[in-house]
């Protein structure tokens, strides 16, 4: 997957780039695979912002991604590939050959046309869904399931991929894009290869106005506050925070504090830390 390039019509049209969709074949989404979301505006329920910097994004509807890929041993076709607003992955439709239609993400190499099929007895081939129990050991996977039955929950995003490390008793050894090793029951599922469009990464959002259509609203730094905005503001021209870390508008510590609770359950899972 390529990223698409502009003439400098314009200052931002200059530094914008964007994915190549050529290798998408359908434009409308599937109307039964459609569900209707809400945009928060960063709100909770008495309609304080509780999370800064969401609102105004365009309207868009939920595609219903089949995450759990539990019809086993019925042989489904890719009709088509898509985009999703939802997501950097793209999207494939595929109908079983009982004629029910499901989205899922689409893996680097899959086509218009490709079988994939889940179960225990499917074949090692891209787009494929099996319990980890029958994928061979340093297999590419994604779309991991954290608990079996739960479905997939983790290696979503564009470009992802994790490897099967090792697999002993109950549990395989996964190491995730973060370079984490992580634990995972042998009866989770995941499918087969790495996610495709890889070269979202690549892409530069070029100007405000596209970030503003993703829903996200202006971030402005603390240092050029005043003192009762932020901790970090005051002080005649540009000026250091002054204090002994970055700390949040509420005097949190931030910007590379661990905030991962050190009793947290499932700690004992991970047996490699990403760092």
């Amino acid at each position: 997957m390529a990223v698409k390039t502009f003439n400098p019509t314009s200052p931002a049209r200059r530094n914008m780039t964007v994915a190549d969709y050529s290798s998408l074949t359908k434009k409308k989404p599937e109307k039964s695979l459609l569900a209707s979301g809400s945009n928060s505006g960063g709100r909770n329920s008495y309609g304080r912002i509780t999370v800064r910097h969401i609102g105004g994004a365009n309207r868009r509807k939920i595609r219903v991604i089949d995450w759990k890929r539990t019809k086993d041993g019925i042989p489904a076709t890719v009709v088509a590939l898509e985009y999703d607003p939802n997501r950097t992955a793209f999207i494939a439709l595929i109908q079983y050959a009982d004629g029910v239609k499901a989205y899922i993400l689409a893996p680097q190499g899959l086509k218009v046309g490709d079988k994939v099929v889940s179960g225990a007895d499917a074949d090692i081939v891209a787009g494929n869904a099996l319990p980890i129990a029958n994928i061979p050991v340093g297999t590419m996977i994604h779309n991991i399931e954290l608990k079996p039955g739960k479905g997939a929950q983790m290696v979503r995003t564009a470009g992802a991929g994790a490897q099967l490390m090792a697999k002993e008793g109950e549990f395989a050894q996964v190491r995730l894009p973060s370079g984490e090793v992580r634990m995972v029951s042998i009866k989770c599922r995941a499918t087969i290869g790495v996610v495709g469009n890889n070269e979202h990464e690549n892409v530069s959002i070029g100007k405000a106005g596209r970030h503003r259509h993703m829903g996200v609203r202006p971030a402005v730094r603390g240092v050029v506050m005043n003192p009762n905005d932020h901790p970090h503001g005051g002080g005649e021209g540009k000026s250091p925070i002054g204090l002994p870390g970055p700390v949040t508008p509420w005097g949190v510590p931030t910007l590379g504090k661990k905030t991962r609770n050190k009793k947290k359950q499932s700690n004992k899972y991970i047996v490699k830390g990403r760092k």
